[in-house]
């Protein structure tokens, strides 16, 4: 996807958005300077050109039992297209697997995992990651606590 220009309305749109997704209309005009429908059409054009891709609301992970947050350095075998290929589609299937990053360095891919315990965790490696052909070699980094988690991007 190509960058889309934003201009200072837009900015203040999404960063407003960012912070609150289920702000209504009228407020988010308000907030910006607008009318309720030039914002309105304002959101839809942001929306359609691929710069909001959805709305969701952020649960508490110990709240909702996956209190156990897991980095997951992976490191294949061989670089094949087949072997990416499969190791990013099986990857992208799991529902523990809350981002994964194809990276430079000493993996080829960084996951985050994120299972109530460390019995599931064992479990999600033995049952899900070592079946998968392509990977030689599994670091995993546990978080200790959370100091920032944060979905705005800097719009300024």
């Amino acid at each position: 996807m190509k960058q889309v220009e934003l201009d200072r309305l837009d900015r203040k749109i999404l960063d407003a958005l960012q912070h609150d997704g289920r702000i209504s209309n009228q407020t988010l005009a308000e907030q910006v300077g607008l009318s309720p429908a030039a914002c309105w059409r304002r959101v839809k054009a942001l929306e359609e050109a691929g710069v909001i891709t959805g709305y969701s609301a952020r649960l508490d992970p110990e709240a909702v039992g996956h209190g156990l947050c897991v980095l997951v350095h992976l490191s294949l075998r061989r670089h094949t297209l087949d072997s990416t290929a499969e190791i990013e589609r099986e990857v992208s299937s799991y529902p523990e697997v809350l981002q994964c990053f194809a990276v430079t360095g000493n993996a080829d891919y960084v996951l985050r995992v994120v299972v109530p315990d460390m019995a599931s965790y064992d479990r999600f490696l033995n049952e899900k990651i070592f079946t998968l052909k392509a990977i030689a070699q599994v670091n995993s980094n546990f978080a200790l606590r959370e100091i920032k988690n944060s979905h705005t991007l800097p719009l300024a």
